[in-house]
């Protein structure tokens, strides 16, 4: 096989796959990172004994780990130490009415049918469907590229287009299961965070309900950014070079192909670009005009999952109350989403997850005290100041009186607040974006934004705003898909 010159903008968890992949095929890698780490919204906060994740902290679907390192001979546990957490995470729905989502199943079906009579059989049916789908998906359609419609032309995907439910609304489809709202809530969770809601998210993604319920929800001892440096040490093994504090500011074209991208002051020649970075800003910022296959008024047509407030906290007393995660419920959630994507503005009265890694690792705080991360999703595109920061720090300080009991306002020894701004300035995140795009029907597989330049046939996207779509495995499989696509067209003399 041809051997290229390989330049790969961004090194966040589809640039690091990508990276690994193509290197391990004996092309010439490097990573541009504008940024000190590895790892992009996945990174690492460290002070006065604290340690934080700065981006993600749910580790969900592990087979999707498992396949990518399974590549390259090697599996998650040569890197890093998994430990499933039991219970998985805590719902708090107002006073007295606290809820542990257990990590048996077993437990999980006696917990459906204490809040609702014979609910723990229909979990069994509906999860049995979702299981359907999250293998169908992962065998038939998230690995593939989404250039065409004609990739999901296949007679089994056909065939089996009804059962994935993709023309009717998670909503619906909960609905046909469960009459609880706390069911509802407790199910649809992670739409809401991760890129819709109910109303408009097609019912496919019940498949993440297997990928939690079923597979689990675990924690890497150490926090989520020890899978960051595992992917590293895995790419730089395969010879994979990293230019750390290297912001690109242009792209050069020649002769109908990507030449060179210029970062840091320094012009990099390349035969292959993967951009992993922000899909807007590659192609609206650093991309010759005459090259660019959206238009600014397209992009501003797409729906974006949310944006996010974001404090960490070093708390220096025990923190009563809270597990790993706990997600804060006890206000409306719907109003919530109104405001993130019917109504873009502040939240009034917004739920809120938090995350005290703490209580599973006492290796990221100081011993007696507790690190929490705490989490307010908001609408992309807002106004970002420091006096609404702090009026949300008071309002997080409230909540969490109201469930423990407990006044921490005078024990938060460190605090850092993250936002719209920070996602802005570190990422060049489109409207300061957190996680990608929203999984609408519009916005599912085919009907992305390309991940490959039609009009330069050496330029690639990874990562949250093309296929497959936002969070940690997606991405993880974005990289995986871009060094594919790549491969085949290497063997294709397509490039």
């Amino acid at each position: 096989m041809k051997k290229l010159n390989v330049l790969i903008i961004g090194a966040g968890f589809s640039g690091l796959a990508s990276a690994a992949l193509l290197a391990k095929e004996g092309h010439q890698v490097k990573v541009l990172e504008k940024n000190a780490l590895a790892g992009g919204r996945a990174g690492i906060l460290k002070s006065d004994g604290f340690v934080f994740d700065t981006g993600p902290s749910w580790y969900w679907m592990p087979d999707v780990f498992e396949r990518y390192f399974a590549q390259f001979g090697k599996t998650p546990s040569d890197y890093y130490h998994l430990e499933r957490l039991d219970p998985s995470y805590r719902f708090y729905f107002g006073e007295g009415e606290i809820v542990d989502v257990p990590a048996s199943f077993k437990d999980v079906e006696d917990l459906f049918n204490s809040i609702e009579k014979g609910s723990g059989a229909r979990l069994n049916k509906f999860l049995a469907e979702a299981e359907f789908k999250y293998k169908v998906a992962m065998d038939k359609f998230v690995y593939k590229p989404g250039l065409s419609v004609t990739e999901f032309l296949q007679p089994e995907l056909l065939g089996s287009v009804f059962r994935l439910n993709l023309f009717s609304s998670f909503e619906k489809h909960i609905k046909k299961y469960f009459r609880s709202p706390r069911i509802r809530q407790m199910l649809e969770f992670p739409i809401l965070f991760l890129g819709g809601t109910a109303q408009n998210t097609p019912a496919l993604y019940s498949l993440m309900n297997y990928g939690d319920i079923k597979l689990g929800t675990w924690y890497p001892k150490g926090g989520m950014y020890k899978v960051v440096e595992g992917m590293v040490q895995l790419a730089e093994s395969m010879g994979v070079e990293f230019i750390y504090n290297s912001p690109v500011s242009s792209i050069e074209v020649e002769n109908g192909k990507v030449s060179s991208v210029t970062a840091g002051g320094i012009s990099h020649s390349c035969d292959i670009l993967v951009a992993s970075a922000d899909y807007h800003h590659v192609e609206q910022d650093l991309l010759p005009a005459a090259y660019r296959e959206y238009s600014q008024g397209y992009w501003d047509k797409r729906v974006l999952s949310p944006s996010s407030l974001i404090y960490f906290m070093g708390i220096d007393t025990p923190l009563d109350g809270m597990l790993h995660h706990t997600l804060f419920f006890d206000e409306d959630l719907d109003e919530h989403a109104r405001k993130i994507y019917t109504d873009p503005s502040w939240p009034e009265k917004p739920s809120i997850y938090f995350s005290c890694a703490s209580k599973t690792d006492d290796s990221v705080a100081p011993k007696g005290m507790d690190n929490l991360f705490a989490l307010i999703p908001i609408a992309p595109g807002l106004e970002d100041n420091a006096e609404i920061r702090a009026h949300y720090f008071e309002l997080i300080l409230n909540r969490i009186k109201l469930m423990t009991g407990q006044d921490i306002s005078n024990n938060v020894s460190y605090l850092k607040s993250y936002a719209l701004k920070e996602f802005k300035e570190d990422f060049n995140a489109y409207k300061g974006n957190a996680y990608g795009l929203a999984n609408t029907l519009m916005q599912t597989a085919f009907l992305k934004p390309k991940m490959m330049n039609r009009k330069l046939g050496n330029l690639f996207y990874a990562g949250q705003l093309t296929v497959p779509g936002p969070g940690v495995p997606p991405a993880l499989i974005s990289g995986q898909i871009v060094a594919e696509t790549i491969k085949q067209r290497i063997r294709n003399k397509k490039l």
